[in-house]
């Protein structure tokens, strides 16, 4: 930027004044603000709107614009217009609502309502048809079944799953009666990678503490030493062989003497309580679990 000169003249100042280059830097400012405004009135003019209507603070209380907000759509979109798809010529409220409604077999190219079985040439378009979610496919390896809880189809065989109502997703038939409800668990971003776990193509697991993670994505983890749930912090495994090493390691560690009585306030990740134990520069150990998944949370504040 330029710099700007100022007059001095005993104890009053006269105006500021510009320099040659910050005035010539003014001067284009203006000019672009202009041609800006002149594309802006050109832009309305060719699509016939109204300028006064364009202006922002104008358009939520126009009464013309807003008229029908939020009353029409479908459950794909909230929005006051239809569609008319190119390959039908029908009206449909959205693209998702044409998908829904209209299918094309492949090998007559017959357009018809969503059916498992050609009308036109007879041949079945998918061994594993869902009615409910449109869904077409012919390897039925994968042993797919669609799940009225949640609402969509699923892989691996009904028979191998069960839906657990609170949880709000199915689970492994093997933890049926010993997984830990956390509600609407598999409804969030995988902490890791963040992909939503509801509808993720890949293995999602349940923790002990009952929060969900892709399988690979705890392999990552634990392949950095990281053996703790990264959204409470519980550990993720039987960690008492790990324990045992850090008992090896505090007793070869002795404290300096004017740290050896010093107290200080932990909570433990595993089990929650809080406790006052001795300090160590290695880690603290909860006197209740036994556990070192330890956070200091006062004391020893020099």
């Amino acid at each position: 930027m330029a710099s700007v000169a100022v007059e001095y003249c005993g104890t009053a100042c006269t105006e500021p004044k510009l320099s040659e280059n910050a005035a010539a830097e003014e001067n284009g400012t203006r000019f672009r603000k202009k041609v800006h405004e002149s594309e802006l009135q050109c832009s309305h003019e060719e699509h016939g709107l109204d300028r006064e209507l364009m202006t922002p603070g104008k358009v939520a209380g126009t009464e013309r614009l807003d008229k029908g907000y939020m009353q029409y759509g479908c459950p794909h979109y909230r929005r006051r217009c239809r569609i008319r798809a190119p390959c039908c010529n029908e009206i449909f409220s959205c693209r998702h609502c044409h998908n829904d409604a209209k299918v094309i077999c492949s090998l007559c190219d017959t357009e018809q309502e969503v059916q498992q079985v050609c009308k036109n040439c007879g041949v079945c378009m998918g061994r594993y048809f869902c009615g409910v979610c449109k869904l077409f496919d012919d390897d039925t390896s994968k042993e797919q079944y669609h799940c009225n809880g949640c609402g969509i189809c699923r892989i691996g065989g009904s028979k191998n799953f069960f839906h657990c109502n609170k949880c709000g997703c199915c689970y492994s038939a093997l933890l049926k009666t010993s997984h830990p409800c956390v509600e609407r668990a598999m409804h969030q971003d995988c902490p890791v990678c963040f992909e939503y776990l509801f509808e993720s193509r890949n293995d999602v697991i349940a923790l002990p503490c009952g929060h969900t993670i892709h399988k690979a994505c705890l392999e990552e983890m634990q392949e950095h030493y990281q053996y703790a749930c990264p959204i409470c912090s519980k550990s993720v495994c039987d960690m008492s062989k790990v324990w045992e090493k850090f008992d090896l390691e505090i007793a070869a560690t002795p404290m300096p003497p004017y740290c050896e009585n010093k107290m200080v306030w932990i909570l433990c990740n595993d089990c929650g309580r809080n406790s006052e134990v001795k300090y160590h520069v290695v880690a603290h150990k909860c006197p209740h679990c036994k556990s070192y998944n330890t956070r200091q949370t006062r004391g020893l504040g020099r």
